[in-house]
């Protein structure tokens, strides 16, 4: 008696999350979400992404390959293209968009089943650090919080929510680099 071993193709998780959000799966789609998700502790403004792509493309260590997309999808990625991509991919849940205090708007990879993304944005600095470890005492009260405000909103007819939990301030790093100028004499 013959065994036949029928193997199906593996399929690729990002052309899998583009199709289950109603995503056409292009290179494209699949190089910005294959990066993001490749880095989900790091939020991108739309430029700052646009230049990791087109820098990823010519570093093959750092170059999302999804068993899916073709070699060819190196080219740059226009502006335009890039800011309505980010926009579906947003508008879908599988990016997660912030406006900082200086009204530069940041996306990151939204982890599945998350509604609230805890981060720290130095007002000095401009960085923006995820906070889920920092508070991994408080993640509980922090999750229970933001499921009743969205509750609360839902049952008033409010649809499509993501909750955004911003600390802002100075890091630890730019208040220590300002003791240091303060104590040498010069203004911090």
């Amino acid at each position: 008696m013959a065994s036949f071993s029928t193997k199906e193709p593996i399929a690729d998780p990002i052309d899998v999350l583009l199709s289950a959000h109603g995503l056409r799966r292009t290179n494209a789609a699949r190089r910005v979400l294959g990066w993001l998700l490749a880095h989900p502790d790091t939020s991108y403004t739309h430029a700052q992404l646009q230049a990791a792509l087109a820098e990823g493309a010519g570093q093959p260590g750092l170059r999302i390959k999804s068993a899916m997309t073709k070699v060819a999808d190196s080219a740059p990625l226009d502006r335009v293209t890039l800011y309505r991509l980010i926009d579906r991919l947003t508008q879908v849940g599988l990016l997660l968009c912030r406006v900082d205090a200086s009204r530069v708007r940041r996306y990151q990879a939204m982890p599945a089943g998350v509604h609230a993304m805890p981060h720290f944005e130095c007002q000095s600095c401009h960085r923006d650090s995820p906070l889920e470890n920092a508070l991994q005492a408080s993640a509980g009260d922090l999750e229970r919080a933001a499921q009743s405000a969205l509750d609360a909103l839902k049952a008033l007819g409010y649809q499509g929510m993501s909750l955004d939990f911003a600390v802002r301030g100075v890091c630890a790093d730019c208040a220590t680099g300002a003791s240091a100028t303060s104590a040498k004499g010069l203004p911090a």
